[in-house]
């Protein structure tokens, strides 16, 4: 897998005839307000028929809206535990609520791309983001994690 600067669209595009799944996933205290512009240009770009979150308090939600600005259905992966649950309204589908590395697990399955908005810089451990990510790196997925300053780093 490499590691590289995002200057565009991704270059792992989707299969023909297929729909383009983007899966989210992000910090429960909130993006910043660059990382919002640019999960927001993100996926104005990737243009995908379907967003998948957490429905989680902080940055799910924050996503949530910004799907709803741009007119993308949403897909929601509740969890089990409703204490940082924000019940985000108007989604398309909303799966059964499962146990938060599950859904996160379930998460990257049902996408091709996962955009990610932490709250670190750098990965760390124990944090329910970042292993997200480990894990759609894993599964081969295009990962793209937006850093607190903006900046789009990627792995595909």
């Amino acid at each position: 897998m490499s590691q590289r600067g995002y200057t565009g669209k991704p270059q792992q595009a989707p299969t023909p005839g297929r729909q383009k799944r983007v899966g989210f996933t992000g910090t429960q205290e909130g993006m910043t307000s660059v990382q919002r512009f640019m999960v927001g240009r993100l996926l104005d770009m990737l243009d995908p028929s379907f967003i998948h979150h957490g429905d989680c308090v902080g940055a799910d939600a924050e996503v949530h809206d910004l799907a709803g600005e741009l007119g993308i259905p949403v897909e929601l992966h509740p969890p089990e535990d409703d204490a940082k649950r924000a019940f985000c309204a108007g989604a398309r589908f909303e799966n059964k609520p499962l146990p938060y590395l599950e859904r996160n697990h379930v998460i990257v399955i049902a996408t091709d791309t996962l955009v990610a908005a932490p709250k670190e810089d750098e990965e760390v451990v124990r944090s329910g983001t970042w292993a997200t990510v480990r894990y759609a790196r894993k599964a081969g997925r295009v990962v793209l994690v937006v850093q607190p300053g903006g900046s789009i780093v990627g792995w595909s």
